[in-house]
């Protein structure tokens, strides 16, 4: 048990060359636009995205997870077409397509026996794009984690990586960051109750505001991050 617990935290590890660091999804252009003002818009700010994590992406993440690879893999093509037409701004559409064959490629260096390499390869043969949340549900079923430990596990990334940026952005401190980090974490079984059983095509984007601030990115004058 002891092993299992540090290789997923080894996972969640930000020094873990997956790409994710290098990307605000919307916080540099809020910041900049003047979305974000004070410490209290930042706490909305973050809670507005977890919440669209929690309405868009976890769905995706549960109905990859309950298809059984490779046997049930033609089960995906629905599920797939439907989380691209939903990524809406392009420097996202962008960093999830990179950021999974980071992924993938790293754990499948870690874990050689485990077949990981065999989804890219059926993606790549049946023309799908594979995006990091359908790559990240596949790849922790095969190595055997739980659906519950996926979705803790994918929450604190989007969390962690947002408070990274907000403190290389200057919005707040890293002493102050971390505390705050800290604090969100005790809305996460609040947040993920029901979550495995969640059904993609339940899937909503429930932020519109952040939305219009992430396709907005692209108008930032001098840029930090790549979105």
């Amino acid at each position: 048990m002891s092993s299992r617990l540090a290789r997923l935290l080894h996972l969640a590890d930000s020094a873990l060359p997956t790409g994710g660091f290098a990307y605000s999804y919307g916080l540099e252009s809020s910041r900049t636009f003047g979305l974000i003002r004070h410490p209290a818009g930042l706490r909305n700010y973050l809670y507005s995205y977890l919440q669209q994590v929690i309405s868009l992406d976890v769905p995706f993440l549960s109905s990859c997870f309950a298809v059984e690879w490779p046997r049930e893999a033609q089960r995906l093509r629905g599920i797939v077409e439907e989380y691209d037409a939903m990524l809406l701004v392009p420097g996202l559409h962008r960093a999830s397509l990179a950021q999974s064959k980071n992924w993938l490629k790293l754990l499948t260096s870690f874990y050689p026996q485990s077949g990981l390499g065999s989804i890219q390869a059926w993606f790549a043969a049946e023309e799908l794009p594979l995006h990091f949340v359908l790559v990240l549900a596949l790849s922790l079923r095969q190595l055997g984690y739980s659906c519950s430990e996926l979705h803790a596990l994918y929450l604190h990334l989007m969390l962690r990586d947002q408070i990274s940026a907000a403190i290389r952005l200057g919005c707040l401190g890293p002493m102050e960051g971390h505390r705050l980090q800290h604090d969100f974490y005790s809305l996460f079984d609040h947040m993920l109750a029901g979550a495995e059983t969640a059904d993609y095509r339940t899937a909503t984007r429930s932020a519109t505001l952040l939305d219009a601030a992430q396709i907005l990115h692209e108008q930032v004058y001098s840029r930090l991050f790549q979105n």
